[in-house]
């Protein structure tokens, strides 16, 4: 991203963003309701042009590319929406190879092996002849997961994946995001989650980049209470995992 802005009726949303995600990096994005992170992923996957500035995939401008092209690249899992469909849970999974066939072509082997593979790694195998519309809200999401692992694309875009997802699930996949050799960028609101599994963090508020670096140096209690208004603390747990521990809304926020 370099210089990257975007607005909707004449209200700045994302503000002269400048970052790199680096090949193969977790890189988790943080921030307030409305700082811009969700608006940023669509700059990302191509959903929204940029009003300024420029999104680059190994130096080359996406302006111009086309919707296949993206997709050839990268795969954008928003966040969970209740659409009602009559496609079965395993059809949804298999629209992440739609990049790559042609407009006539039915599924070959190799899409059928790599959307086996995509269930099997959600645990959703059970599941692929369910009917959508009987599926609970984790169901779907982990449906949306495997259907951008469908597509095997190079860089994974995740705007809160984790909502909807108890407990298990949701450090199932964070294993699975922070595994992978994918790149990764991630929304999240679960700060301790993201300093658990992201390599990098970027804090985003009012539609502008704060602080980019090692969770440890960006989830400091400064910036909780300034940019998210809370009075906070960090730690580390019993395996060495940071931690923000939250005493309460702060009375008197930066």
């Amino acid at each position: 991203m370099e210089g990257l802005s975007w607005s909707a009726s004449g209200r700045d949303i994302v503000r002269d963003v400048d970052l790199e995600v680096r090949p193969g990096e977790t890189l988790g994005l943080i921030g307030p309701n409305g700082s811009g992170k969700s608006s940023l992923l669509r700059c990302l996957a191509g959903i929204r042009p940029a009003s300024a500035g420029a999104v680059r995939y190994d130096g080359q401008d996406i302006r111009g590319w086309s919707a296949r092209r993206i997709a050839r690249h990268t795969a954008f899992v928003e966040q969970a929406t209740e659409a009602e469909t009559d496609l079965r849970l395993g059809d949804v999974v298999a629209l992440g190879r739609m990049p790559f066939r042609g407009r006539w072509r039915g599924p070959d082997r190799t899409d059928r092996e790599v959307v086996d593979a995509a269930l099997a790694r959600l645990g959703l195998t059970g599941l692929r002849n369910r009917a959508w519309r009987t599926l609970s809200g984790g169901e779907r999401q982990r449906a949306h997961i495997a259907r951008a692992l469908a597509q095997r694309p190079r860089c994974i875009l995740l705007d809160e994946p984790t909502n909807h997802l108890d407990v298990r699930h949701q450090y199932e996949l964070m294993d699975l995001l922070a595994g992978t050799d994918r790149t990764v960028l991630v929304a999240l609101h679960d700060l301790s989650l993201a300093a658990r599994y992201c390599d990098r963090l970027v804090l985003m508020h009012r539609g502008s980049l704060v602080a980019s670096g090692p969770p440890g140096t960006v989830l400091t209690p400064g910036r909780l209470r300034g940019v998210f208004g809370i009075d906070a603390e960090t730690g580390h747990d019993r395996l060495g995992n940071l931690t923000v521990a939250c005493r309460g809304v702060a009375r008197d926020p930066a």
